[in-house]
């Protein structure tokens, strides 16, 4: 009653304010204006009478500073009257209890002078009390269309001005919301309010949110998702839709957003504090902002906080917290098309690692999967396999870190799963060209199956260690390569599938429509020119270097080089670069690179390799009246082919330049650069390092010159002045060359 005779007096001292206003003239004070204040206006206004009875059935109950102001009200239509008393089953203002009464009316107050264009879409408080805690109620108020409140409210006339405020007229009244009228209200929980109204549902949250303050179980504390967060949610399961996920998890989803018979504002927030929310506990934390982490450490930040009801406080959260998760070891446990796979993680002893905490991605194969790969291998059972075989099987269907399905694109990833005796982990081609296929072999069947520890993808085989070859073949951008390869039968095949050491430098379908095979080489020694075997040489582990590939010299056992360039990127030969590095297989690497590397001449080396420039700036020469460049390029079989080459590195001819007293090529004429560059090539003969021997005779283009052997390999000229060879047998497909570091000339005599 204390409440009531407060009313009952400020409805009396407005009434009376009105009266002393009204009988103001401009002659007691022309400077002031003469208006009414907002009681006396809406006792003007014949179409809001029944506010004007609402108040004094209230018995004039309104806080005594409302006879302050300034405020804002939101006045509800004699009509908007008839429909709120209809609705609820009143037959008068008489029958609506006062207190209930007393709050619907200050629910239409806000303090503060609001007009129209003062208006826009958010959060408000009103005037009227939650019961339990006393805090202000809010009114959503809505810009889009108009102005709505709560949605159920529409301004119908605004910015009618009062001496103490701004009234405007609503075409019905704003009844105490509850936290349900507050989701279906603001457009930022559509998703939320979907969840909580599918069908299927086997509780009914609208109801039950819908409960009166009062009244078991209210009130009640929500941390409702937007719908970015729902967006998010299906995003990380891989989901197109809220139908994607099954109602149980759907409802222990939801029980985790709503705590019942609380109404805890963000004030009453701590750190560490746990919250019992009808799914379970979640821990609340407020140093450096407010959030809510969940079983699984998921973090939730609120980010708007206290949207008070009348039935309990809102709190927006920009992630949806989830129930905890099985670990992937437990999901297998509990599905029963995985049994044998729970079988082969067992006998490898894998099962607690996918048990404990972590992060991984896990390609599980169904027992079909299992039974075929079984079969296909000669296996009776799973104790036939042998358990170092398995267990690199089985860890060749893991991947660190959680990958959903939609993160996944057409690349290669490293599996968990290690070469032989090397700490390097194996590659894995993925191709989501048309749903997820893996190493060209296993496709996914049923993806994103989340875990406390990582997600599940169930596949249709079992995904063995990949062989280069298998690589080959899963990567649809190499089937130019494959078709060259299986144009041999299964020589390559065969070769590229066995246990080993091999580093493949594989050009890609691109690379192989715009090579011409200009000299007529032999398909097979082209492809046998991309591998290096007996080794498996990662992209870090790569300089400026030579190497031998499979191809070989003219028939012969000598095979020919590579020379590999780090100085930007990794380029063979010069004139091939590697696109893509480091795909591991069980016997070796492939290199993706973007050109055909073709069987090099000497030339091709010499340009290749930076160590030549001067020497390559010497043979081109422009006024040379020989064209060493033509000659020295000549195929194999051709005569003047093979060749030997003694090629003077860099700092050969810049020691050459200092002994003749010149600043650059420049200052040597044609004749003598000409002899020169005679006695550095040798004609029709392949003469390796292991040829040569002490006093040997040997015929250069331009005289002899003399070769041994003892304490090194060294060439001696005509002038007594030797040069030692300092890197032998660098074998072109036409020719040989040593490096030497002192330039050979002719008789300077």
């Amino acid at each position: 009653m204390k409440t009531l005779k407060k009313l009952n007096t400020l409805f009396i001292a407005l009434i009376v304010a009105v009266s002393f206003t009204s009988c103001l003239t401009d002659d007691d004070n022309p400077e002031v204006v003469r208006t009414l204040n907002i009681v006396g206006i809406a006792s003007q206004t014949p179409d809001l009478s029944i506010l004007v009875e609402a108040l004094q059935a209230a018995d004039g109950n309104l806080p005594e500073a409302l006879s302050g102001g300034p405020f804002t009200v939101f006045a509800p239509t004699n009509d908007a009257f008839a429909a709120f008393l209809s609705a609820n089953g009143f037959s008068s203002l008489g029958d609506v209890p006062t207190d209930v009464l007393s709050q619907i009316l200050l629910n239409h107050v806000v303090r503060g002078e609001l007009r129209s264009t003062d208006l826009s879409t958010g959060y408000g408080k009103t005037m009227a009390r939650e019961s339990s805690t006393g805090e202000n109620i809010s009114i959503f108020i809505d810009t889009a269309s108009g102005v709505t409140l709560n949605g159920t409210s529409d301004v119908t006339s605004a910015d009618v001005e009062a001496s103490n405020g701004v009234i405007h007229i609503v075409d019905a009244v704003i009844g105490l919301p509850t936290v349900v009228d507050f989701a279906l209200a603001d457009p930022t929980f559509s998703t939320l309010v979907s969840a909580l109204t599918r069908q299927d549902l086997t509780f009914d949250y609208v109801t039950t949110l819908s409960t009166p303050a009062g009244t078991s179980p209210a009130p009640f504390t929500v941390f409702a998702p937007t719908n970015d967060a729902f967006g998010d949610l299906l995003t990380e399961l891989g989901a197109t839709g809220l139908a994607d996920i099954d109602e149980p998890t759907l409802k222990a989803t939801l029980n985790l957003h709503a705590v019942a018979g609380a109404n805890v504002r963000s004030s009453a927030l701590i750190d560490n504090m746990t919250i019992s929310t009808l799914g379970g506990d979640v821990t609340g934390n407020v140093s450096g902002g407010a959030t809510i982490t969940d079983v699984n450490g998921r973090i939730s930040n609120i980010i708007v906080v206290d949207v008070q009801a009348a039935n309990g406080v809102i709190h927006a959260i920009d992630r949806v917290i989830l129930p905890q998760q099985p670990s992937i070891a437990g999901i297998a446990l509990d599905t029963p098309d995985l049994s044998i796979l729970v079988d082969a993680l067992s006998r490898a002893g894998l099962v607690q690692i996918l048990s404990y905490p972590g992060d991984y991605t896990v390609f599980a194969p169904t027992n079909v999967a299992f039974t075929s790969f079984l079969s296909s291998n000669g296996f009776a059972s799973l104790d036939d396999v042998p358990v170092d075989a398995l267990t690199q099987v089985l860890l060749n269907h893991v991947v660190l870190g959680g990958v959903m399905s939609t993160e996944l694109t057409t690349t290669y990833i490293n599996t968990v799963a290690t070469k032989s005796g090397t700490d390097l982990n194996l590659s894995m081609f993925v191709d989501t060209s048309s749903g997820v296929t893996l190493n060209g072999v296993s496709n996914v069947s049923t993806p994103n199956i989340e875990a406390t520890n990582g997600v599940i993808h169930i596949v249709d085989a079992v995904i063995g260690l990949p062989t280069i070859v298998d690589h080959a073949v899963a990567n649809p951008n190499f089937s130019s390569l494959v078709g060259a390869l299986t144009s041999y039968g299964t020589t390559f095949t065969d070769l590229l599938s066995t246990p080993g050491d091999f580093t493949v430098f594989a050009p890609d379908n691109t690379a192989f429509g715009a090579f011409t095979n200009p000299n007529s080489n032999s398909l097979d020694q082209i492809l046998s020119n991309h591998v290096i075997p007996g080794a498996t040489a990662m992209s870090s582990g790569l300089e400026n270097m030579y190497v031998n590939t499979a191809a070989t010299f003219n028939g012969t056992m000598d095979y020919l080089s590579m020379y590999i360039n780090t100085d930007s990127g990794v380029t063979i030969n010069g004139n091939s670069s590697v696109t893509a590095a480091d795909v591991v297989a069980s016997n070796g690497v492939i290199h993706a690179v973007d050109a055909v590397i073709d069987l090099p001449t000497v030339v091709d080396f010499a340009v290749a390799d930076p160590t030549f420039t001067t020497l390559v700036a010497a043979l081109t020469r422009d006024d040379l009246t020989f064209d060493y460049v033509s000659t020295l390029s000549t195929n194999i079989g051709t005569s003047p082919a093979p060749f030997t080459v003694f090629a003077p590195t860099n700092d050969a001819f810049g020691s050459l330049l200092t002994e003749l007293g010149a600043t650059g090529l420049g200052d040597i004429t044609e004749p003598v650069l000409k002899a020169t560059l005679d006695h550095h090539a040798v004609a029709a003969a392949n003469v390796r390092a292991e040829d040569l021997m002490d006093n040997m005779t040997v015929g250069t283009l331009g005289g002899d010159i003399t070769a041994n052997v003892t304490g090194g390999a060294t060439l001696t000229d005509s002038n007594g002045r030797v040069s030692n060879i300092v890197k032998v047998n660098v074998q072109a497909a036409n020719g040989v060359i040593h490096v030497i570091d002192k330039v050979v000339l002719p008789n300077l005599d």
